[in-house]
C-alpha cells in the first residue's frame, strides 16, 4: 500500500500521511482503516510500518575447568548479552530499556538465535554466541576460566579461574564475571545480566522479563565448581565430575569444574552454556512469518499483542498486516 494517501477538502485533494482519531479524550494515531464496499470489507488506508517490543539474549558462557588435575577449580561461565525495549522493564547491566523500535512491513530482518559456549576442557570455557534481531545483537556470554586463566568477556563476563580474574561485561547488556576471592583453590562465578558476584563463587543472577505476559528470569551467570548458578537458567558448579550445563534457551552460562583433594583425579569438564532466545511481540493487527532453519512459536497471551518466541537457528522475520 502506498505511503501517500489523499482526502478531498475545499481546497482540492490534498495528500496525508497519517489519521488520528479522538478516542477518550486523547488522539490516537490510526495504523489501518477499513471499508465496506460492495458487501466485502476493504482496506483502504494503512501506515506500512509498525512498532516492535523485543527481548533478544545471547547464548550463555561455557565453564571452565582445572588444568593440573588436582584442586583448583575453573569459573562459571557468563549469562548472554540481555537487551529489551518493553517500556518499564529492564534492559542488561540494570540500565534502563532501549528505544522503541519502528520496522516496515513486507521488509525481511535476520534473526539469530545463539547458541551455549562449550564447556572448557583442561582450560577455559567457550563464548557463546550471538542472538540478532534486526538492527540489535547481544553478545554471547564469556566463558568461564581455567586454572590461572582469566574468564572471558562476552554479554557478561566469564568468572575467573583460580588465581585469576573475571571477564567483563558489556555495556547495557550484563554485568562482569567474578575475581578469585584470594584464598582457597575455587574460581570466580559467571556475570549474570544482573549481578555482578564480586569474588563469589556463585554466579550473578539474570534479570526478569514478563514480555510474554508471565514473570521469567533469563542470563543467570554459572557457578564456579564450589558455587551455584545464578538465577536466570546459570547451572551450578561440578565438583569431581563433570559440571551441568546452562538452561537452554535462557542464555544461562555453564558451570565450571574442579577436583577436591589428591583423589579427585583430574580430566573433569566444564558445563555448555544455554542456547540464547529472540522473543519479538507485535500489534494483534499484524503477524510474523518466519524463514525457514528458524523455530518459533507464537502466543495470545497478552491481550492486544502476538508474541513470537525463536527458539533456534537462524534466517529471517517478515511482518505483514493480518
Amino acid at each position: 500500500m502506498s505511503d501517500t494517501s489523499y482526502v478531498r477538502t475545499s481546497s482540492g485533494w490534498q495528500d496525508f500521511r497519517y489519521i488520528y482519531v479522538k478516542h477518550s479524550g486523547s488522539w490516537r494515531r490510526v495504523d489501518t482503516a477499513w471499508i465496506k464496499h460492495n458487501g466485502s470489507w476493504e482496506r483502504f488506508y494503512g501506515i506500512d510500518e509498525l512498532s516492535v517490543e523485543y527481548l533478544v539474549v545471547g547464548g550463555g558462557g561455557g565453564g571452565g575447568t582445572n588444568r593440573s588435575g588436582w584442586d583448583p577449580g575453573g569459573g562459571g561461565g557468563g549469562g548472554g548479552g540481555y537487551r529489551t525495549n518493553v517500556s518499564g522493564q529492564t534492559s542488561g547491566r540494570n540500565s534502563t530499556a532501549e528505544a522503541a523500535l519502528t520496522l516496515n512491513t513486507n521488509t525481511s530482518y535476520t534473526v539469530t538465535v545463539g547458541g551455549g559456549g562449550s564447556g572448557g576442557s583442561n582450560g577455559r570455557g567457550g563464548t557463546g554466541g550471538n542472538s540478532v534481531f534486526a538492527s540489535i545483537t547481544s553478545n554471547g556470554g564469556g566463558g568461564g576460566g581455567g586454572e590461572l586463566q582469566t574468564g572471558l568477556n562476552g554479554g557478561c563476563g566469564g568468572g575467573a579461574g583460580q588465581k585469576s580474574s573475571g571477564g567483563s561485561g558489556t555495556a547495557n547488556q550484563g554485568e562482569d564475571g567474578a575475581n578469585y576471592s584470594g584464598s582457597g583453590n575455587q574460581g570466580g562465578g559467571g556475570g549474570g545480566a544482573s549481578e555482578d558476584p564480586g569474588t563469589s563463587s556463585n554466579g550473578g543472577d539474570g534479570e526478569v522479563s514478563n514480555i510474554t505476559g508471565s514473570n521469567v528470569t533469563r542470563a543467570g551467570g554459572g557457578g564456579c565448581y564450589a558455587g551455584s548458578g545464578g538465577a536466570g537458567g546459570g547451572a551450578n558448579g561440578g565438583t569431581n565430575g563433570s559440571a551441568p550445563s546452562g538452561t537452554p534457551n535462557t542464555g544461562g552460562g555453564g558451570g565450571g569444574s574442579g577436583n577436591v583433594g589428591a583423589t579427585g583425579g583430574g580430566g573433569r569438564s566444564g558445563g555448555a552454556g544455554g542456547s540464547g532466545i529472540v522473543i519479538i511481540r507485535i500489534p494483534e493487527a499484524f503477524q510474523a512469518s518466519f524463514s525457514s532453519g528458524l523455530t518459533s512459536s507464537v502466543s495470545t497471551a497478552v491481550s492486544g499483542f502476538k508474541v513470537y518466541s525463536v527458539t533456534s537457528g537462524t534466517g529471517t522475520v517478515t511482518f505483514t498486516y493480518v
